[in-house]
């Protein structure tokens, strides 16, 4: 489960707020018997349509009337509660905490939801709201009025303008062909029946004055790097042991995150080796040096989590004859300290709607993970322990070769 500094809502505001019928900052569930309807509902509240600028909470365990259900609160439903927000369906990622109460002796799981920094929340590319007490899609003008929320906010840099851009400068047969139904429903889309322009400003590549933001450059940016001179990752790879050994292999990989994302992939791959055993019977049994599924975790965890503001360095990766590090500018982020890197359930985003394109275009399936994932199949291929190097101003994953 992530961890985030929240507001903290003792239990006399939630009994208010449980016992509250008409107010548009409390719902009730009798059970997590239709899990769509408990992510339309948080989508929802981050949205905060009514800009109540207070959390919203969903009383999972409570029937419509405020009445208890008597639902078991079990460790195993607080996990697949926590599990609605990283499975990525709810874009950008909301703020919440899932917490066990016992409120006037009716067991509940409550989800305390905050307004989100950038409306429109959606799920599975549908903007919801809380209109009186109840979730409903949100109407055109609704929409229109969320996106305008986002200019009064502190807004993360991935979000940030690059005023010399133009749309010009953005591949607009790629986002209306690939991007634009990758990501949002195709009923959306004729429904609205919006403009090119008004299209790129709800999915953020466009800010509301129509100024390419950061993340439209990165992510269908005719070339990137014309603007955002470190967007690009810097391989090298090495006969032996150390940076001065002799190059057996390089390239800058550059260009829009989806054909970046793709040949660094396909690089990962073609450089991994694999050793070979045939067993009785003739069953062959194959032994990577490296397994891709951790390399490539790694390599995309660099390029979310790195830091694009006042510096124009790259990401690098390195392969020694021993060894990959994976290297990425940006020190921890948020909650994420030196002493706390890689730890599970410790995560933040420096960059949350680049984790966000990434997630719609298939490369990330699960947030808060990666690390885990690339450990579990370290040892499963049988290499060494996974190390990092936190430092302020970088991150240093040091991957070594299976023997």
């Amino acid at each position: 489960m992530e961890i985030w500094k929240v507001e903290i809502m003792d239990d006399q505001e939630l009994i208010g707020l449980l016992a509250d019928l008409e107010s548009d900052r409390a719902e009730r569930k009798e059970s997590l018997s239709d899990p769509d309807k408990i992510r339309a509902c948080i989508c929802a509240f981050a949205n905060d349509l009514p800009n109540h600028n207070q959390p919203g909470v969903l009383f999972i365990g409570a029937r419509d009337d405020g009445s208890c259900a008597r639902l078991p609160i079990t460790d195993d439903l607080l996990l697949k509660l926590s599990d609605l927000r990283s499975d990525g369906s709810i874009l950008p990622l909301p703020r919440l905490t899932v917490q066990k109460k016992n409120l006037k002796g009716c067991p509940l799981a409550v989800i305390i939801v905050h307004p989100s920094d950038s409306p429109p929340v959606r799920y599975k590319g549908r903007v919801y709201v809380h209109v009186g007490p109840s979730t409903r899609l949100a109407s055109e003008e609704e929409e229109r009025r969320l996106s305008e929320k986002r200019i009064s906010k502190s807004l993360p840099f991935d979000l940030s303008p690059v005023t010399s851009a133009s749309l010009n400068h953005l591949d607009l047969d790629f986002f209306t062909k690939t991007y634009l139904p990758a990501t949002v429903p195709l009923d959306v889309i004729t429904q609205n029946n919006r403009s090119l322009e008004q299209q790129l400003i709800a999915l953020r590549f466009l800010n509301p004055a129509g100024v390419p933001t950061l993340l439209g450059v990165l992510t269908i940016g005719k070339d990137p790097r014309e603007f955002i001179p470190g967007a690009y990752v810097q391989f090298l790879r090495m006969e032996g042991k150390e940076i001065t050994d002799p190059i057996k292999d390089q390239k800058e990989i550059d260009g829009p995150l989806p054909g970046l994302l793709k040949e660094l992939y396909e690089t990962l791959e073609i450089n991994i080796a694999v050793a070979v055993d045939l067993k009785a019977g003739a069953r062959e049994i194959k032994h990577p040096d490296y397994p891709v599924a951790s390399l490539r975790e790694l390599a995309y965890n660099a390029i979310l989590h790195r830091n694009y503001e006042k510096t124009n360095a790259p990401v690098r990766l390195s392969w020694f004859s021993d060894r990959v590090e994976i290297q990425n500018p940006g020190g921890p982020y948020g909650q994420v300290s030196k002493e706390n890197f890689g730890k599970l359930g410790v995560t933040d985003y420096r960059n949350p709607h680049i984790a966000e394109v990434m997630k719609n275009l298939g490369y990330i399936q699960k947030f808060g993970i990666g690390i885990q994932l690339a450990r579990k199949e370290l040892d499963k291929n049988g290499n060494p322990e996974l190390n990092f190097q936190a430092e302020d101003t970088h991150l240093l994953a040091i991957v070594r070769r299976r023997k």
